[in-house]
Order: structure tokens, then C-alpha cells, then sequence
């Protein structure tokens, strides 16, 4: 059986192995000419490194990455702790694996080095889906130059902008947010006393927030800043602003945050649209993936997370049922209600952070402080169907 791939980023590579694993021939066929040194800082929690420690993954990811002290809420004008909550410790022995901060594309080179390693012709650059043909008995993806790859099943790994998804579904209608986020990320010799702490750490303000934590072992800084505003629509992540503008944004703040965005060499910038769930991912022989199906708000940092979860589920249905269709049913059944959820916990994640007012502050902050000083384990338990969510034996 032959398992076509639309998309070679985290989603489409976890998947290759996770079909490898249980005896499928895979192709990725990936638009770009090379796996680029692109992106920022992604988390990694409990949930998604079980799955790539399954994968005989994990050690060489945990050697790249970085795993935080704590998680923690400060206000971003005066950097003062709303809470600190252990994580280390606490992912490791509540929720059964290390939650790690992860420069994407040090992801994406250890999964593509485990595809290359076990699958060597498996992935194939300059190779665009842009359609899909499909009978009783099989499929076959259309390139752009109209290049006919045939299979058994079509993943449509794609991304946001999935070619799969819309000759699926027709064009999707995201919504925009009226928020725009940066990004950014910097040595950290350049940060001196200002380099961002050793946790997962939201800076809270009014109409705006930023996250920060290290990647590469703790020689790199991240930062991802989102501010309410219109007069940006691109929804990239390789659209570049100006130094001038991400600091204009963010003046005022504490200055961690503006060391951050001072020394940095690049400036990303990119329009958050919301979309809602999907009511189906499947088209007979041909089903989707990651954000393709369910791109989300990055503000619980479970996109990458909820993409392996898929790929481990898929590759499992696919194995136990000779029913194509059927399988895949199975497998948006099992993942429907997860990812929708996850979908809107992130939308309302923006509510809290974005907190105007001295009142609704003091109202939202404050319960916040007292929950983390006097019932810590009550905040890892609100934590527990994310983090602790066991997908390998469900």
C-alpha cells in the first residue's frame, strides 16, 4: 500500500514515519527545492513528544532543544510575576514526557534525518500539488507541471493554504482577528540582563502579549509579540516589517521584551486569521492533515502537537483497516472533537491575555496569582486533558 503526502513540513514527515512504522510504502511531495532554515520557536508538550519518542525520535530532538523551568504570566510593562508555575518536573512525572522549546526547523531536520535514514527515496522537492484525481481503486496527485503521482491514499499535509483542502471543500473563509503577530529570534550573547528567563512565559498588556523562551540548549532567544491593530493583512510567515515598527508596538514594555526586539537581525510579521472546525476532512481516498484541517490561534502552542497526534492516529486506522474509506472516517472521528476544542481554547486564550482596564485585571490576574501561589496542582490539573493526553493507547 502507497501513502501519498502533500507537504513535507512537521506533519507530513511525522506522518511518513508513522506510516513506515506500520509497513506503508510513503511519498512526500514538498513544493519547496530544500528543507529551509525557516521559522521560530515552537513547544513541544507532553502530548506530541511521546509520539516522536515512539518514532525513535526524541533523544536526538531533546539534544537540540531546550526544556523550560516553569511556566509563568508577567505583566508586560512592568515584568512583575502574576504566577510561576514548576513545569519541568511536573511534565516529566504528571504527564508521563519533558515539554521542550524547539527551533522549527531543528524539528524538522531531525524528522526529515529519521525519513532519510529509513526511507531514502521518500521525499521529492519541487513537486506542488495543486489537484487530485481519484477512482474505486485508487488516487493520484497532480503536480504543477501535470505530472500524475499515483497511491492508495492522499495525505494533504499542506498547510494553512492547503491546494488539497480546497478542491476538498472549496476555498476556506478565515476571519480575521484584528490581531498581527512578530516574531523573532536572537542570540542570547547579545541579550546581556535582559535575555529572556528559562520558562514558557507570557508577558500580559492591555490589547497586545508576547511570549518568550530559549531554544537550542539556551543559546537562542525567541520571542512572538502580538499587538490588536489593522493595517497588516499577509497572512506568512516569511513576510518581513521594519525594527522600528515591532519596537513602535511595543514601547513601554519591559525591557526584556524590547532588548529582544532591538537586537534582532529579522523582524517577521504576519496577520492572525481564525478559522472555525471543519465538519469533514475526508473525501473518499483522500484526507487531510495538521493545518490543513484545523489550523489554529497559536496561543495554547499545540499546532505542531495536534499534527503528530494526527499523524500517529492516521497511520494507526490506516494499519487496522483494510477500508480505506472507512479508515479514514474512523480517523476524523477520533480526532474531530480533540482539535475543535483545542481550536477554541485557543481563541478564547486571546481574551485573557489581552486584558484592558485596571479592573478586569485585577479580576483576571488576580485569581490567576492566587491560583498559582496557593493551588499550583489545581493549574497543572486544567492542563491535563492537553498535556497528559496518552494518544498511543487510546
Amino acid at each position: 500500500m502507497r501513502a501519498i503526502i502533500a507537504g513535507g513540513g512537521i506533519g507530513g514527515l511525522t506522518t511518513a514515519l508513522c506510516m513506515h512504522r506500520t509497513g506503508w510504502e510513503t511519498v512526500i511531495l514538498e513544493r519547496a527545492a530544500q528543507f529551509e532554515n525557516i521559522g521560530a520557536g515552537i513547544q513541544i508538550s507532553p502530548n506530541g513528544f511521546k509520539v516522536l519518542t515512539q518514532l525513535g525520535v526524541g533523544s536526538a530532538l531533546e539534544a537540540v532543544a531546550f526544556e523550560p523551568e516553569c511556566q509563568e504570566l508577567r505583566i508586560g510593562s512592568s515584568g512583575r510575576t502574576v504566577f510561576s508555575i514548576p513545569l519541568r518536573a511536573a511534565a516529566r512525572t504528571r504527564w508521563g514526557a519533558p515539554y521542550l522549546h524547539v527551533h522549527r526547523a531543528d524539528l524538522v531536520n531531525t524528522l526529515a534525518d529519521a525519513v532519510h535514514e529509513r526511507m531514502p527515496e521518500t521525499v521529492r522537492f519541487n513537486a506542488p500539488v495543486v489537484a487530485y484525481e481519484q477512482s474505486g481503486t485508487g488516487i493520484a496527485a497532480v503536480l504543477d507541471n501535470n505530472e500524475r503521482i499515483e497511491g492508495d491514499v492522499l495525505i494533504g499535509a499542506d498547510g494553512i493554504h492547503s491546494a488539497v483542502r480546497q478542491q476538498m471543500a472549496g476555498a476556506d473563509q478565515p476571519q480575521f482577528t484584528g490581531c498581527v503577530a512578530w516574531r523573532a529570534t536572537v542570540p542570547m550573547e547579545r541579550l546581556g540582563n535582559n535575555a529572556p528567563p528559562p520558562s514558557a512565559c507570557v508577558w500580559a498588556g492591555p490589547g497586545q502579549h508576547a511570549v518568550t523562551y530559549r531554544l537550542r540548549g539556551g543559546t537562542l532567544a525567541n520571542i512572538v509579540g502580538v499587538v490588536e491593530q489593522d493595517g497588516w493583512y499577509t497572512e506568512s510567515w516569511i513576510e518581513q516589517g521594519s525594527r522600528e515598527a515591532a519596537l513602535a508596538d511595543f514601547d513601554g514594555w519591559h525591557p526584556v521584551i524590547t532588548t529582544l526586539l532591538e537586537q534582532a537581525d529579522t523582524h517577521y510579521r504576519w496577520a492572525l486569521f481564525d478559522r472555525d472546525p471543519m465538519l469533514s476532512w475526508n473525501a473518499g481516498r483522500t484526507t487531510l492533515l495538521g493545518d490543513a484541517c484545523h489550523p489554529m490561534l497559536p496561543f495554547m502552542a499545540q499546532g505542531s502537537a495536534m499534527a503528530i497526534e494526527d499523524a500517529w492516529i492516521l497511520a494507526r486506522v490506516l494499519a487496522a483497516n483494510p477500508d480505506i474509506e472507512s479508515a479514514l472516517q474512523r480517523y476524523f472521528v477520533m480526532r474531530h472533537q480533540r482539535t475543535s476544542k483545542v481550536q477554541w481554547q485557543s481563541r478564547a486564550n486571546l481574551r485573557i491575555f489581552h486584558q484592558r482596564g485596571g479592573l478586569k485585571q485585577l479580576g483576571v490576574y488576580g485569581s490567576m496569582w492566587l491560583a498559582g501561589k496557593m493551588f499550583p496542582e489545581y493549574v497543572h490539573s486544567r492542563q491535563d486533558w492537553i498535556y497528559g493526553y496518552d494518544i498511543l493507547n487510546i
